[in-house]
């Protein structure tokens, strides 16, 4: 479904990304991991379009999209979320979500205010918060407001920088439960997290990068037991407990 082609991306002197190719197939969770400042976040702006790439390609469904805008590759169906919550300030949460249902422009029976409210009952933000200003919520309701914004956008495929960020562990497992929810209703989704319960939890497959390169690629098992991975990500402890 998404191929990226020995992607190399450098901002000044600094090589952020640096010839890394990997594949999502349809239906599949792919994870993103690495140390901070190996290249995920870039990776994700450079699939969804917001910085251009230096050199490689990208395959969306077999068509190109490496030199296409921001807003054409949503239109095709990938959606991204940022590790650092964009919203609408001065819009309620219904109007955040409703940004994204109608650059949908999906023609239907459902009201596309009615399916604002639906998609954010869906990621669990109370009725009682639909009108509230954004500016009002906390970082894990706009969190939640976010990720409501990009499935009103009716993507096929879902970019998710760091989604679990912050939360508690009885929210990390409701937010397991809501991301395997949306890949059954046929959502592909690559994402970059930090949280190896999260990772195991949910990934057929993971991609880990080291200095903006890929250091190895497999099943989360067999990633987590690479002596690399280990050493220069995980750490020994990691290692020790999962042999405990």
């Amino acid at each position: 479904m998404l191929e990226c082609v020995e992607l190399s991306k450098s901002f000044g002197g600094v090589q952020a990304v640096k010839k890394v190719s990997l594949t999502v197939h349809e239906g599949e969770i792919a994870g993103l991991v690495g140390p901070n400042g190996s290249g995920k976040s870039t990776l994700l702006n450079l699939i969804s379009g917001v910085y251009r790439l230096d050199s490689g390609k990208i395959l969306f469904n077999g068509e190109e999209i490496s030199k296409k805008a921001p807003y054409a590759i949503c239109a095709r169906g990938i959606t991204k979320t940022c590790q650092t919550v964009q919203s609408f300030p001065d819009m309620t949460a219904q109007e955040n979500v409703l940004a994204g249902v109608l650059f949908a422009k999906k023609k239907g029976k459902v009201k596309p205010s009615d399916r604002a409210a639906e998609l954010l009952q869906f990621v669990g933000i109370p009725k009682e918060k639909f009108d509230a200003l954004a500016k009002d919520l906390n970082v894990i309701e706009l969190r939640r407001i976010q990720l409501a914004r990009a499935l009103g956008t009716n993507p096929k495929m879902l970019l998710l920088d760091e989604l679990f960020t912050g939360l508690t562990p009885k929210e990390t497992d409701e937010a397991i439960e809501l991301i395997k929810l949306i890949n059954k209703q046929g959502v592909s989704i690559l994402m970059v997290e930090h949280v190896m319960k999260v990772i195991m939890g949910l990934c057929g497959h993971v991609t880990v990068l080291h200095h903006g390169e890929k250091l190895c690629e497999g099943t989360p098992d067999s990633v987590c037991s690479d002596k690399q991975v280990i050493e220069v990500y995980l750490g020994k402890k990691f290692s020790l407990d999962e042999e405990e």
